[in-house]
């Protein structure tokens, strides 16, 4: 009989996001075990449901606080799941601090509790000092936490005292979802000519702060090269932000479709990925346009995973944090050397392929939970 996973994540697919997508390949990937989900629902009562094979558990929020649902019978809830399904690995999505203290009370003795550590919990303050005691809790239970990139392994970070019991597992994409046929190409080509054939520098991504959009807009007016900045996405800060243009060359175009993103990223030259703080742990979308060979300019920022995915002058180019001028002196030199910009495109292609998809990502899983698991 095939052991089992407890996947506990806030929300799970169709729900869109980072940690959504994570924990529907790892579900889905993980085939050796029975894998069994857990999550938060804002969109209707609590029900069960199978997705691609998946067993998955909704359970309906009461009230949301701090942007954080809470459900008062989700003690109640997962009693029942965990005796109905006695897990051999209780798996929790990081950050979800609200669940901290039921997962450990709950947890069978038997049971391992694995920790997917995708971020800290950033910029919350009064909030996060009241839910400090609740993740170091569940930081000393756990029986292994796993982190995405090696360098959020950091003094700044919670994980770091327990760095004993941490392993890496890198976020991973699903290279079919980038990938354009021949009949595609013509799509690609419209981007390019929507924008007098300039060259592209691109960001994707919700907007706000933490992702440093407003670095980009105020790079413009110190790039040289003649190109056209195309800023994809929205959220909170997108009308502040337009309200800082002063310049044509930037174009707002809004949440790009799903089904149409991999055209922005193949018709783009350069990644402007200008998120400023590790709140930005891995860097998804980077992954993405690294492998549709979009070349990245990263801020560096100490103790995120980003500057793992993109390497200084092998994938891309990293510069200082917050410098206005040397992210635009980047830009420049990227525009001006097809070369370079060319060989960093093949190499950031071949970073991805070899290091951050989501079959690698499933085999580094799979070989943690072997040894976790020895007579699995």
């Amino acid at each position: 009989m095939k052991k089992t996973i407890l996947h506990i994540s806030k929300y799970y697919y169709p729900d869109e996001g980072g940690i959504e997508s994570v924990a529907k390949y790892m579900a889905e990937g993980l085939s050796d075990y029975r894998n069994i989900v857990v999550c938060y629902d804002h969109h209707g009562p609590t029900r069960v449901e199978a997705i691609n094979g998946i067993t998955v558990y909704r359970i309906a929020s009461s009230i949301k606080v701090a942007s954080q649902d809470i459900i008062f019978s989700y003690y109640s809830h997962l009693k029942k799941l965990i005796r109905q399904y006695l897990p051999d690995i209780i798996m929790i999505h990081c950050p979800n601090p609200f669940l901290y203290p039921i997962v450990c009370h709950l947890k069978p003795q038997n049971s391992k509790l694995v920790l997917l550590w995708h971020s800290d919990i950033l910029g919350k303050g009064i909030l996060y000092k009241s839910v400090k005691s609740f993740e170091q809790q569940i930081l000393k239970k756990s029986d292994l936490i796993l982190t995405t990139s090696l360098n959020y392994v950091h003094p700044s970070s919670p994980v770091y005292d327990y760095r004993n019991k941490v392993k890496v597992v890198p976020n991973g994409i699903d290279t079919r979802d980038f990938i354009v046929s021949a009949d595609e190409e013509s799509k690609i080509a419209e981007i390019r000519q929507r924008f007098g054939n300039r060259k592209i520098v691109l960001f994707v991504g919700r907007h706000v702060k933490y992702k440093g959009i407003d670095y980009l807009i105020r790079a413009e007016k110190y790039i040289q090269s003649d190109c056209v900045i195309v800023i994809g996405g929205c959220g909170p800060e997108t009308e502040s932000l337009k309200k800082m243009v002063t310049s044509d060359r930037i174009k707002f175009i809004g949440r790009i479709p799903d089904e149409e993103l991999k055209y922005y990223y193949h018709a783009a030259d350069i990644f402007g990925f200008t998120s400023i703080t590790k709140q930005e742990a891995f860097g998804v979308a980077l992954a993405e346009a690294m492998y549709c060979k979009c070349v990245p300019v990263t801020f560096a920022i100490e103790g995120s995973g980003v500057n793992w995915v993109s390497i200084h002058k092998e994938t891309g180019l990293v510069v200082p944090r917050n410098d206005v001028k040397a992210l635009a002196s980047a830009i420049d030199n990227l525009i001006a050397d097809d070369k370079l910009r060319s060989r960093y495109a093949e190499a950031a292609h071949k970073h991805i392929v070899e290091n951050f998809t989501k079959e690698k990502a499933v085999a580094v899983m799979n070989s943690i939970y072997s040894e976790l698991l020895p007579n699995n």
